[in-house]
């Protein structure tokens, strides 16, 4: 079975409770739950990770990844600035796709870059939570080949 890592940044565990009108009133937790159900009924497995710590994302998605045949990661405000995140991504070579609850590029002007996007297959943004669950479709349809 297929395994996909789910890697989530900076305050996504404040889900439900920061800012519900432009990310929603479901938390971490509702969120870990809609997407084990939907990688279960596609034949996925799936790992999740949270941190608020960029070398704790990082570490994770080196130590992750050579087991893993993909990953979606939301990492939040470290999409936009960080260094390393990109350089592990580089070092792991799986399939990543990137996705944003929000649409990034309807918001503030640093939000409409990201430094992790020229390494992802694709990128899934303002589309709320279903981003992960299509993100997770796309993988089950091109890991069967």
């Amino acid at each position: 079975m297929a395994r996909i890592l789910i890697v989530n940044g900076p305050n996504l565990d404040r889900l439900g409770i920061r800012q519900p009108e432009i990310y929603g009133h479901k938390t971490l937790q509702d969120l870990e739950r809609e997407v084990s159900d939907t990688a279960r009924d596609l034949g996925l497995q799936v790992a999740f990770f949270q941190s608020n710590d960029e070398a704790a994302i990082v570490d994770f998605i080196r130590n992750e990844a050579p087991n893993s045949s993909g990953m979606i990661i939301n990492a939040a405000a470290l999409s936009h600035y960080s260094q390393s995140l990109p350089e592990v991504l580089k070092s792991v070579g799986i399939p990543t796709i990137e996705v944003h609850i929000s649409n990034v590029f309807a918001r503030e002007e640093f939000r409409h870059t990201s430094v992790i996007a020229p390494l992802c297959v694709g990128q899934i943004v303002g589309l709320g939570l279903d981003g992960y669950r299509l993100a997770l479709r796309w993988f089950a349809d091109h890991l069967r080949g």
